[in-house]
């Protein structure tokens, strides 16, 4: 049995920051499997954009590891939170979402987890389930498990407020909220990245007063998203979803630097790629060769978000496309009504290849990255005549053949 206790808080601890709690949780650990008894392990996130994306996955890989241990996850769909917002790592008042949006963003986030959890042998949860429910006299016994003082030891709020930034006071009913959460749902374990301590921290403060064992604290490090700098994060822009195409996905992580894979592989391995050890060791120290190290790690994310196939695919497409800088095989051939005698560049760039908007359209052929024929496009004004198919390139990676009619 202590093998096998070891053994587990081994795995918990693998990857983490911090790991909080963890002599408390031993016995409770210890009792539980000699009474089969599986742990709950609580994962909570807001619903605040409708796709998960990377940096999401290095929790949910931690807690599909507590699944694969026998212990019951539990993913907590945060549509009460999301309106009020998390002011974790925030330099200003987050704005509250409106409900429908919630809900249309909650709709999108089991089929998205159940990419990395046995959905059938997880918990899924709402937190409006309760806090929808909660009288206001619930409100004022649950606030006062903490103080101003407190709250206002919080890294964030700190600075706001030594700033003399404003400080909304639903705000403060964050923290209450998460940790109120852990109470409903008797969390032995809750995880979080480091931007969440104090909330999970909370928990426990609250679980004691609410007369139940604390939960311990497992924080990850948060990924660094495509900028190298920033945390993923969908509202900077860096991101890489989870359900973006495999060969979106492929490239954006074929982008990265050579040390920023090196955190990379550290927080998404999840456990696995333990053939791959040897290789990580070695651009950890600027040797090997970290580009055939990335390409197994693009690789093998998108097998884990989509398969195998799609993978080596994938990893064809970049190769033919990126690094040999040929046309890929499978180029659109679209149709497109001339107007006035023809089509502008701009319009067919946002409108076909899927580029932003004009000025983004403008910026590209400013760059020189906008061919016709194989040929740079200097003028952004030009227009296609009736006729092609135009073989049009934007970019590196976006391609069409155009048929002007």
């Amino acid at each position: 049995m202590s093998d096998e206790v070891d053994r587990q808080l081994e795995v918990m601890a693998d990857g983490a920051d911090q790991f909080l709690g963890r002599d408390e949780l031993r016995p409770r650990l210890e009792k539980a499997l000699r009474e089969k008894r599986p742990l709950r392990v609580k994962l909570g996130m807001d619903p605040s954009a409708p796709d998960l994306h990377l940096g999401h996955t290095v929790v949910l890989g931690k807690l599909r590891r507590f699944q694969e241990l026998g212990h019951v996850p539990i993913f907590l769909i945060g549509d009460f939170t999301a309106r009020i917002g998390d002011p974790s790592g925030r330099k200003k008042t987050r704005p509250a979402l409106e409900e429908d949006a919630v809900k249309k963003n909650a709709q999108t986030y089991v089929d998205q987890v159940a990419k990395i959890l046995d959905i059938d042998g997880a918990e899924i949860r709402f937190n409006s389930e309760w806090t929808d429910a909660l009288s206001p006299t619930d409100w004022v016994r649950l606030c006062s498990h903490s103080t101003v003082a407190r709250l206002l030891e919080r890294d964030d709020f700190a600075k706001r407020y030594a700033a003399g930034e404003s400080i909304s006071v639903h705000e403060f009913l964050y923290p209450f909220v998460q940790a109120y959460d852990s109470v409903v749902l008797e969390a032995d374990v809750e995880l979080g990245g480091t931007d969440q301590t104090f909330n999970l921290l909370m928990g426990r403060e609250v679980q004691r007063a609410y007369g139940q064992l604390p939960q311990a604290v497992i924080t990850h490090p948060l990924l660094v998203g495509l900028d190298g700098t920033e945390k993923m994060s969908k509202s900077l822009g860096n991101t890489v979803e989870i359900l973006a195409p495999a060969e979106e996905m492929y490239g954006k992580i074929m982008r990265i630097s050579d040390t920023l894979m090196c955190d990379w592989f550290d927080l998404l391995a999840a456990g696995e790629w333990g053939d791959l050890a040897s290789a990580r060791a070695d651009a950890g120290k600027g040797s090997g060769d970290p580009f055939a190290l990335k390409h197994e790690i693009a690789s093998r994310v998108v097998a884990r978000f989509h398969d195998s196939a799609a993978a080596d695919s994938a990893r064809r497409h970049f190769e033919q496309v990126v690094q040999r800088r040929e046309t890929p095989d499978d180029v659109p051939e679209l149709e497109v009504a001339a107007e006035g005698g023809g089509v502008g560049l701009l319009d067919l760039l946002r409108g076909q290849l899927g580029v932003a908007s004009n000025s983004e359209a403008r910026r590209l052929v400013a760059q020189g990255a906008v061919q016709i024929d194989g040929e740079r496009v200097d003028d952004p004004t030009i227009r296609l005549e009736p006729g092609g198919p135009y073989l049009v390139k934007a970019g590196k990676r976006r391609f069409a053949r155009i048929r002007v009619v």
